[in-house]
């Protein structure tokens, strides 16, 4: 490993001193010439250089950490993927990781971990609205400032589509005391994963240790798959009960019975804030361990007999079994390492077994099957409460491993299925509530930058839940943003400007999260060649400003090429007469250049396009709501003007909503008509 200490970087970062050294990387602390201040420098082992894989988490780090912008998040100043050097330049933080805080403290008091639990879950809510599951959450990723704020680092595993999903187990095990039971079985995992890895962080703030233990990484991914973790108010009983069914919650093995967002887990924290004396009504599953067939039934008779040789006889069955569990468990690690490490899992496809006429609580508590369960609820009077009357897919049919499966199960005639009212206005939702034969609720007004006024966030108990009619119902509704009016600025063109000029009129404006990205140009070092937002868009002074200056040298001879682009709005009114609103985007490539809040009047909105000569690319210029797109050929050999003429587009059929949200609409409608599935699915995606 080359040490980079009292070296230059790029004749920019001069490096002081080794900060951390991680499986992949080394990070330093280093100074900033150009922008005069200390950063992080994290720079890939040479030995990786080669590593395809390697190379392809290490720039995943740094896009995943450059999509995000949070004040809990650690900011990226600049990146170098150079054949012989690649590095990341990001926040130095003066702090310790939340891990050592606890190893000095032993346990933090609840109030404090509210404190850090309330900026980690903002943290991760934030990159999960961007499409991140950052599936490494630890308190050694968690680093503590003096002033009690915490920085979520190392998106180093992260994944950013939906569609890619699957763990990588090899770094899983590293973080196993904090990995998810569907991450140690090498399964798909999503947001919820994620969860389970906060709850987990919560436990150990709370009780000062780890809920699982053991002398190797395989046995500590067995318990975290089929044990459950010992009652945080046995080891500290001064917390309250709320909060120790917050952390159970959110450390179920089943995802779907965890919370299914950030923001859920944040709203009871939020009311454990406001009333420490607050419970749930959770119901933790527990995990029956099944019988051995080693150990037989003691006979009373021979006991009552020879007390003596029945002691005997036990210490050595019991010595006997130990041994044997131990070897069966060593067997199925070794095994289920080998499927982990040849992509045997999630690959395999079975006949699905036939459930009806079991009991749902009975196939939830058994560990043999690693299907995801689903249950939905039908009123029956022929059987009994809990038992599976249906299934899809059917019985016999071949699925994958950790497919999803829907049960149908038997309720009585008295319980009522919640209904889902996320989305809805607080009007619709009471009305939903009523129709079920619900009548005992109240509502509770939240600050909410997700969720539309007026609307509903969530509701306690969840959609699905099997209640009585008796049951208290809390609808939570969104007041709106946390501060009800957002002030955005204007983006002014600094295009031109030097670095410091450029820093100076941005601050100026009100702008305060700005990064500099050098990038090689024959223009005089220092000097602005774009910025993202581009000048005239719409931000908040919190947002982060993006600014491409150039290196002052060139591998080429070639000059950038501009292009001036002209695009003329359609005019769109809505119902009351005003101009409608909409989202223009302009994409060169597949990079997202600008992205601004629009009106619909037919106005031109210039935009000034700063790319790479001699190559050929298209530039993708879109209304988001409208839908229009239009896209210009560019081949980088000249400075070209782009006319771009959406006038005589029309915008979706009413212009008071998205067609998303419209569509979203006419599926909660029908909710009320078909059952609660659609109901589900609708609700998962609004919390993703």
């Amino acid at each position: 490993m080359d040490n980079y200490v009292g070296k230059r970087l790029d004749g920019r970062y001069e490096i002081q001193e080794i900060i951390g050294v991680g499986g992949m990387s080394v990070v330093y602390k280093a100074y900033d010439n150009v922008d005069d201040r200390i950063v992080a420098v994290k720079i890939l082992k040479d030995e990786f250089l080669n590593n395809d894989d390697f190379k392809r988490r290490f720039k995943n780090e740094s896009k995943a950490i450059a999509l995000l912008s949070h004040e809990n998040i650690v900011k990226v100043y600049d990146v170098n993927f150079g054949e012989k050097l690649q590095y990341i330049v990001m926040e130095y933080i003066d702090g310790i990781t939340l891990k050592e805080f606890i190893n000095k403290q032993g346990s933090i008091t609840w109030n404090d971990a509210l404190f850090f639990m309330t900026q980690i879950l903002r943290a991760v809510q934030h990159a999960h609205d961007k499409g991140i599951v950052h599936r490494d959450i630890k308190p050694q990723n968690i680093i503590l400032l003096p002033n009690g704020n915490l920085k979520v680092t190392d998106f180093g595993i992260a994944r950013f589509s939906r569609s890619d999903t699957k763990t990588l187990t090899e770094q899983a095990i590293g973080s196993v005391h904090y990995i998810s039971p569907e991450q140690a079985k090498g399964e798909y995992t999503d947001e919820k994963a994620d969860i389970y890895s906060i709850g987990v962080v919560l436990y150990e703030m709370l009780s000062g240790k780890v809920p699982f233990e053991a002398d190797s990484a395989v046995s500590v991914a067995l318990m975290q798959v089929n044990s459950n973790a010992e009652d945080l108010k046995k080891i500290n009983p001064d917390i309250p009960i709320g909060l120790e069914q917050i952390c159970m919650h959110a450390m179920q093995k089943n995802p779907a019975d965890r919370y299914q967002s950030a923001t859920e887990m944040l709203l009871d924290i939020e009311e454990i804030v406001k009333n420490p004396s607050k419970t749930f009504n959770y119901v933790n599953n527990e995990v029956v361990p099944e019988k051995s067939a080693e150990f037989e039934p003691i006979n009373d008779e021979e006991y009552a007999e020879d007390e003596t040789e029945y002691d005997n006889s036990s210490r050595k069955k019991k010595t006997t079994a130990a041994v044997i569990v131990g070897i069966i468990v060593l067997i199925a690690a070794i095994v289920g390492i080998v499927m982990m490490f040849t992509s045997g899992f999630n690959t395999k496809t079975d006949k699905l077994p036939n459930f009806v006429g079991f009991s749902y609580d009975q196939l939830q508590d058994q560990s043999d099957y690693s299907y995801e369960f689903i249950a939905e609820y039908q009123k029956s009077d022929q059987y009994d409460p809990g038992t599976v009357i249906n299934q899809s897919p059917e019985a016999g049919s071949k699925v994958m491993e950790g497919s999803k499966v829907t049960l149908i199960v038997a309720s009585s005639e008295k319980d009522i299925t919640m209904p889902n009212v996320y989305g809805l206005s607080l009007e619709l939702a009471e009305q939903s509530l009523q129709l079920e034969g619900l009548s005992n609720f109240k509502t509770m007004n939240i600050a909410s930058d997700n969720v539309e006024e007026g609307k509903v966030i969530y509701t306690d108990p969840k959609a699905t839940s099997v209640v009585s009619a008796e049951q208290e119902v809390t609808i939570y509704v969104s007041s709106g943003p946390t501060t009800t009016v957002i002030e955005t600025l204007t983006v002014p063109d600094v295009s031109g400007l030097t670095q410091s000029g450029a820093r100076a009129f941005l601050e100026k404006f009100g702008f305060t999260n700005i990064s500099f990205v050098t990038q090689d140009d024959a223009l005089k070092k220092g000097v602005v060649l774009s910025q993202s937002p581009s000048a005239g868009s719409q931000a908040k002074a919190t947002d982060s400003i993006k600014v491409i200056i150039s290196s002052g040298v060139t591998t080429t001879t070639a000059q950038a090429v501009k292009y001036s682009v002209g695009i003329t709005l359609p005019v769109v009114q809505n119902d009351d007469g005003s101009y409608a609103k909409d989202t223009l985007v302009v994409k060169v490539g597949s990079d997202t250049y600008s992205s601004r809040k629009v009106t619909l009047d037919g106005s031109n909105v210039p935009i000034n396009i700063t790319a790479e000569s001699n190559k050929s690319q298209n530039i993708k210029v879109s209304l988001k709501s409208t839908g229009v797109t239009e896209t210009k050929h560019i081949n980088g050999k000249k400075d070209k003007d782009i006319s771009v003429n959406f006038s005589s587009a029309s915008k979706y059929p009413s212009t008071t909503t998205s067609p998303v949200t419209e569509n979203n609409s006419r599926r909660k409608s029908l909710t009320l008509l078909n059952g609660e599935v659609f109901a589900v699915e609708i609700c998962l995606k609004r919390n993703i």
